[in-house]
């Protein structure tokens, strides 16, 4: 459906927040990028951090680069949907520019662990869509983690245990994909996104549209 298609009924889409969380290598990153690219009016949420920008990143683009007392006001004041403390840095996400396009009709994907998705889940409970990522074996996620070449062994023993925790909390999700293949996967997601896109409550003016309807009959 278009907008122009929208405007002409009077029924306008409010957006949502849709969470992907998985363990490491299971392939939330590229089920990310895949969804980015090929949905249209989906944004990936752009972080707060206090950690040091590094080689090619951009301030706006791959994070919002601010000092620890800027951080810590942003929180104070409410500025942020949720936050944490990873190692010495602190990320969280600025509520502004996704309540301006969640307004616009426009969703907002996040990648944020289970914690934030909780925090999300406190704050604005009726906008989120969470979607956790399996791993099809323990095996599986092994060789992934192995065949990326991007961390020691002993980072990947780390990741493996700490894969142990994040899939514990499997049922704060509201759907689960298992990625056994990236294709199917890549369709339950999207399939996912669309469904909840069509949610009778995230249409907003639909009732004075259906009373029209009536009217005309």
């Amino acid at each position: 459906m278009s907008d122009a298609e929208q405007s002409f009924r009077g029924v306008e889409r409010r957006g949502l927040m849709f969470v992907l969380s998985s363990p490491s290598g299971a392939g939330k990153t590229t089920l990310s990028r895949m969804l980015v690219k090929e949905t249209p009016d989906l944004q990936m949420s752009v972080s707060a951090t206090t950690r040091a920008m590094r080689p090619g990143e951009v301030d706006g683009r791959d994070y919002f680069f601010i000092d620890q007392p800027r951080f810590d006001a942003m929180v104070e004041t409410g500025e942020l949907l949720e936050w944490a403390k990873v190692f010495d840095n602190s990320y969280g996400t600025p509520r502004k520019p996704v309540e301006d396009a969640l307004a616009a009709g426009k969703d907002v994907l996040f990648d944020i662990d289970w914690q934030g998705t909780q925090q999300l889940r406190d704050r604005q409970a009726n906008d989120v869509v969470s979607v956790f990522i399996l791993p099809p074996s323990v095996q599986a996620l092994e060789q992934r983690l192995h065949t990326r070449a991007q961390d020691s062994d002993e980072v990947i023993r780390g990741r493996m245990k700490k894969a142990g925790d994040e899939m514990s909390h499997y049922d704060a999700y509201d759907y689960i994909v298992v990625n056994d293949n990236i294709g199917i996967a890549f369709e339950a997601v999207k399939a996912i996104l669309r469904a909840e896109q069509l949610k009778r409550e995230r249409q907003v003016g639909l009732g004075a549209f259906v009373q029209k309807l009536r009217q005309q009959l």
